[in-house]
């Protein structure tokens, strides 16, 4: 079999011709360096102008690695540094490179004046201890990030240790909590009773009805939705999974309601005040808030929260015998194990399955008598 240059991957045509495409990683494409091309099937033109474009990504590269070196005299806040100036980092999605910057400054606040060889596990287990008192999700996501400093530097061959492997993270106890339907119903009744509060109403609606994340709805755009099919397209930001979803009678009219105020910009549910002359998503912070003095004035318990929601739909389906295949299908996951934080054992569910084991054993022991 012929080696075929470097980003370049045949294709097999209906009638078994090969062609070829030019697929360089999305890092550089987004860099502007090099974009992704189509290519025929003449093999001695695809190999030269791959040579071409690879070259062009060498001279990046090289030129990149030249902006900084990681030195044994080299800080902690140099690697961080480092990092951000790298594809891997550019190539993140605008949210996650917020929520990253945040939890790099924890580590460049704590350690930030250290040279990096002088890092051990010892002083990352300290570290990381001191997040613990603030809680263990948030260590837990402050430990991720700073390990994905330390492991870039290794991938680039600048050090060869990462102090943040070794230290045993603490486990989260998983939250059971669920909504009842009627409280949803209450939450929704004062959000569409005020315009202020009307494009939170759809961020619930939409994550309740279609089991998504709370931060997937709030920047939701408008080209997800196909309103001829009556049908989502959803890529997840958490794990960028790829959803199908159809949307009832209710939520749809819901969205061509708002489709015609919010229709001339990108967002389904921004916040409903633009700022600079353009409307925005809400931030997490901002929605958290608003959401809880929403529940306030709806009269549900403290003991809720927004993130509940996706919980409580996939609960709902669990409870509907709904088969864990299509609930994945729903909820984007792909292994058994991640459903598992989002299911809860309720009586519903249980005699649901007692009742199908009962009809079960009548069946097969009418079934012998009969013989």
């Amino acid at each position: 079999m012929t080696k075929l240059p470097r980003y370049v991957q045949p294709r097999k045509q209906p009638k078994g011709v090969v062609s070829y495409r030019f697929n360089p990683p999305q890092s550089l494409v987004d860099a502007g360096v090099v974009q992704r091309k189509e290519w025929g099937s003449n093999l001695w033109q695809v190999k030269r102008l791959a040579k071409e474009l690879n070259a062009s990504i060498d001279k990046y590269r090289d030129e990149q690695s030249k902006i900084m070196q990681i030195k044994p005299s080299s800080t902690v806040a140099n690697m961080i540094h480092y990092y951000y100036m790298s594809n891997d980092y550019k190539a993140l999605r605008h949210s996650t490179k917020v929520d990253y910057r945040y939890f790099l400054d924890l580590l460049e606040y704590e350690i930030g004046h250290r040279k990096h060889g002088t890092v051990t596990s010892k002083v990352a287990k300290q570290v990381y201890e001191k997040w613990v008192e603030k809680g263990i999700s948030y260590a837990n996501h402050a430990a991720t990030c700073a390990s994905r400093v330390f492991n870039y530097a290794i991938e680039m061959e600048q050090v060869t240790y990462n102090p943040f492997t070794n230290i045993k993270r603490k486990t989260v106890s998983q939250r059971k909590v669920v909504w009842k339907h009627s409280d949803v119903i209450k939450f929704l009744d004062v959000c569409f009773s005020q315009y202020d509060y009307r494009n939170m109403g759809m961020i619930v609606a939409m994550a309740y009805q279609w089991c998504q994340r709370l931060g997937d709805m709030r920047n939701l755009t408008w080209d997800s939705i196909d309103f001829d099919q009556q049908r989502l397209y959803l890529e997840q930001s958490k794990r960028r999974a790829e959803v199908f979803l159809p949307i009832d009678k209710s939520l749809f009219n819901m969205l061509k309601e708002q489709h015609v105020d919010f229709g001339f910009q990108p967002y389904v549910a921004p916040h409903p005040r633009p700022s600079g002359g353009k409307f925005h998503p809400y931030a997490m912070e901002r929605l958290s808030k608003v959401g809880r003095k929403i529940m306030r004035e709806a009269g549900i318990s403290n003991e809720l929260r927004l993130m509940d929601l996706r919980r409580t739909g996939v609960t709902q389906m669990v409870e509907a015998g709904v088969p864990l295949p299509q609930v994945m299908a729903v909820t984007g996951h792909t292994h058994v194990a991640s459903v598992k934080p989002y299911m809860k054992n309720t009586y519903t569910s249980a005699n649901n399955a007692l009742t199908a084991r009962t009809a079960h054993v009548k069946s097969n022991t009418v079934s012998n008598i009969g013989k």
